[in-house]
């Protein structure tokens, strides 16, 4: 566990940083910052559309009666995708988009999910219910 936050705290802004700066000079400075924020206010208006649309969709789940699982999955990917995006660089941007966006979405849940099952069955994840 250590060694993936190892990994997560300091490889991948370091590879930001470098994608940054190599974008800086390949196509300036002033395009960089704009593509930067650019990416950070398309992002927030793309998570907002999804958030109300799954909103939409939950309350639809909760009036028939139905579990929101689904709902809920795509709310937590989609808290995910708008943190990502806020977060300042293109690898960050290029996974955030891919979260918020329903299709890429999709294959994430599903791989999430296997994920999920593989280690409950495993004992690695323990659920209590009360």
């Amino acid at each position: 566990m250590f060694a993936r936050l190892l990994v997560l705290f300091t490889v991948v802004p370091v590879l930001e940083l470098y994608v940054l700066v190599e974008s800086g000079r390949q196509i300036g400075v002033a395009a960089t910052v704009a593509l930067v924020l650019f990416t950070g206010i398309a992002g927030a208006a793309l998570a907002r559309a999804q958030g109300f649309e799954l909103w939409y969709r939950l309350r639809q789940q909760l009036a028939q009666g139905q579990p929101p699982t689904e709902e809920l999955l795509d709310g937590a990917f989609i808290l995910l995708g708008g943190l990502l995006l806020l977060t300042p660089g293109f690898i960050t941007d290029l996974l955030g988009f891919a979260l918020l966006i329903p299709p890429a979405r999709y294959w994430v849940k599903r791989y999430s999910r296997s994920w999920l099952e593989r280690h409950v069955k495993a004992g690695d994840i323990r659920i209590y219910r009360r």
